[in-house]
């Protein structure tokens, strides 16, 4: 079964505070994500492998560390996943970035795939789905769903802040995905928005309603 993260890191838990306020301003909130994406990146990447090089400094020659294997590949649900996309990007400019578009069915309630661009080689890369909210898991299970289809064999799910609901639907349809999150908040309310969650991430990132 797939482990559950959350970062309870300090910084990334007094940003969190900041983005759940209602009255911050949306550039305030994109940058907050955008922040908390980049902290949260360098916890999930935390595992990458390491190989030795030589290489030589302004004092002498010496033997050094770098990222060795897979590639990264950062996969956004759209919309609202963007804006972690770009937090994750100033840490790690050379990754490789897809996108991933759902819309839910009025009648099922199900998400239906819309739009799918994935980075070459999936099989070869560490493939990080993104997106801010994880409420009742059908999207994000979609989105994972979409990159497995087309080749990837190593995901991890980043999410801002997720409902138990959401966490239980995506280790049930993928139990072999890892989860890291910044908190898991109490439960859904009747209009399936996370309690006390932070609102419609999308609209906040964006400016609209």
């Amino acid at each position: 079964m797939g482990q559950v993260h959350v970062l309870g890191h300090p910084l990334i838990a007094h940003k969190l505070t900041y983005m759940r306020m209602k009255d911050t301003p949306t550039k305030e909130f994109r940058e907050l994500v955008q922040e908390v994406a980049m902290l949260m990146a360098y916890e999930i990447t935390r595992d990458l492998p390491l190989a030795q090089v030589e290489i030589e400094t302004p004092v002498a020659t010496t033997q050094a560390q770098v990222i060795h294997g897979k590639t990264l590949a950062i996969v956004p649900v759209l919309r609202a996943g963007l804006g972690m996309a770009d937090g994750i990007l100033q840490l790690i400019p050379n990754a490789k970035v897809g996108h991933v578009g759902l819309y839910r069915d009025p009648e099922t309630l199900e998400p239906v795939e819309y739009y799918c661009k994935l980075p070459s080689m999936l099989e070869e890369r560490e493939v990080i789905v993104v997106d801010p909210m994880l409420a009742t898991g059908g999207s994000a299970s979609a989105a994972i769903t979409a990159v497995k289809q087309r080749g990837a064999n190593s995901v991890k799910l980043m999410c801002l802040v997720s409902a138990p609901v959401g966490v239980e639907r995506v280790q049930r349809d993928h139990p072999d995905v890892d989860i890291y999150v910044a908190s898991v908040d109490e439960k859904l309310n009747d209009h399936g928005y996370i309690v006390p969650g932070l609102g419609d991430a999308g609209d906040r990132l964006y400016g609209t309603k």
